[in-house]
């Protein structure tokens, strides 16, 4: 392990600043793909800072190698098991079965909670475009306007992408940071849930009075779900439930004496590719195999599912080695040093750069994985408690949620499927998202000043 080297303070801001210039233009103007951008950003910083290129090979390995032996694993086996869900329409059940239970009236709360649910092992994208006909449904049902229910689903979906593990960008800051994932599922539930209620039903009714959004022509013709043929709801959540409990018995049979006799089980159990790939086989056969689906196409969903994971490993990879350049030339003791200095807590910190990169570039994996990298760079950051770590987690992804705008593809994905213009897409998704970012940050702060 290289430790950091002592470098002029000067050139160090300054190579920060040229490194990080570089990384933003070459992403926004000439749209050069993040993980080039990250990796050229990165290695500028290590060589315009003067750093021997030892060091800088050194940190480009460290990185890729310390950040993928992380998550690697579980961004794979969350996506087979997203993949499953899917595909056997476990989304949906969960979906209908919620809004029935909750009625036409409170739908836009059994919406929110349905996709803060399926956003943890489902993709943001592709649990959009699987559930928003349910809500075009209810909209076209109860003659109001689609964004009385679409901001609610919209809602649920980003607190369960950004918030709640296993989804892969909580779980690559955790890593970064060095976390346990019990204690970040606990906080991101935390806060997550209170900003989906803000964000989602509160929002979603004043969007849903101020702008009347008729269903899509298309849609409105389309038949409704073919109940019977959806799998039972209780067994939806059931499975969705075991990789969450699991790993957050690992973390209590830490801290609870009572549980010591059973904690080793537990500790193993509650591994995170453990409980991933125990509930993978278990929605493989109950869901997968009770669906129709033999093993063969069983295997091509779970293939296919994997194409995506590849460049979210790479710009996470790159990420890291983003992380080990601060802390190799010794920028990240330098910024940790200028934060104690103005005493801003380490929470407040994640959540502006997060918030910064968000902003400029669009991409919260982006925004994700530059603000762990500098938080992680920073002194004393394995000091600090599991608790406060996870706040720090909850505030990155808050941080990154904010001002989706045009540079971001899920702004453009919520105003094709929604059928609004870009004014309105600006006044209600980016408000909404930036709804959940702020509350999420701020309950995570909350919670951090108690720690």
């Amino acid at each position: 392990m290289n430790e950091a080297v002592m470098l002029d303070p000067a050139r160090l801001v300054i190579a920060a600043l040229v490194g990080l210039a570089l990384l933003l233009i070459l992403i926004i103007k000439f749209k050069i793909h993040a993980m080039l951008s990250i990796l050229i950003g990165a290695i500028t910083i290590g060589i315009v800072a003067g750093m021997p290129l030892t060091n800088i090979v050194s940190a480009v390995n460290d990185g890729i190698s310390n950040t993928l032996k992380g998550i690697a694993l579980l961004v794979g086996l969350g996506s087979m098991f997203g993949a499953i869900l899917e595909a056997s329409g476990g989304a949906q059940a969960l979906a209908v079965t919620m809004v029935k239970k909750f009625g036409d009236e409170k739908a836009a709360w059994a919406l929110g909670l349905t996709g803060l649910v399926i956003a943890m092992p489902v993709f943001f994208d592709a649990g959009l475009i699987i559930l928003i006909p349910l809500a075009f449904s209810l909209a076209k049902r109860t003659k109001r306007s689609t964004l009385f229910y679409a901001i609610p689903l919209l809602a649920g979906l980003a607190v369960g992408h950004a918030f709640i593990p296993p989804t892969p960008g909580p779980v690559l800051v955790a890593t970064m940071l060095g976390v346990d994932l019990g204690w970040v599922i606990l906080i991101g539930i935390a806060s997550g849930t209170v900003a989906m209620i803000v964000a989602g039903p509160v929002w979603g009714s004043i969007c849903g009075k101020k702008y009347m959004i008729p269903v899509p022509e298309h849609i409105a013709n389309q038949e409704d779900f073919d109940e019977a043929k959806l799998p039972k709801f209780g067994t939806i959540v059931l499975i969705v439930l075991i990789p969450l409990v699991l790993i957050i018995l690992k973390s209590l049979a830490g801290v609870i004496p009572a549980m010591a006799p059973i904690a080793p089980a537990l500790t193993f159990l509650g591994e995170p590719f453990v409980a991933l790939l125990i509930s993978t086989i278990v929605a493989m056969f109950i869901l997968g195999k009770k669906q129709g689906y033999s093993l063969e196409e069983l295997e091509k969903i779970m293939t296919k599912s994997l194409e995506p994971t590849g460049l979210i490993l790479l710009v996470t990879a790159c990420g890291g080695v983003l992380r080990y350049i601060l802390q190799y030339s010794g920028l990240g003791d330098l910024i940790g040093n200028a934060v104690a200095s103005v005493d801003m807590p380490i929470v407040v910190v994640a959540f502006i750069v997060a918030a910064l990169v968000r902003i400029c570039v669009g991409s919260a994996t982006v925004a994700m994985t530059m603000a762990a990298g500098i938080i992680a760079a920073m002194p004393g950051i394995a000091e600090l408690s599991p608790l406060y770590l996870a706040c720090t987690v909850a505030a990155v992804a808050g941080g990154s949620t904010v001002c989706s705008h045009f540079n971001d593809s899920g702004f453009w994905l919520v105003k094709s499927l929604v059928g609004v213009d870009e004014k309105t897409n600006l006044k209600t998704w980016t408000v909404m998202e930036t709804l959940v970012g702020v509350t999420g940050f701020i309950v995570a702060f909350i919670i951090s000043c108690f720690v």
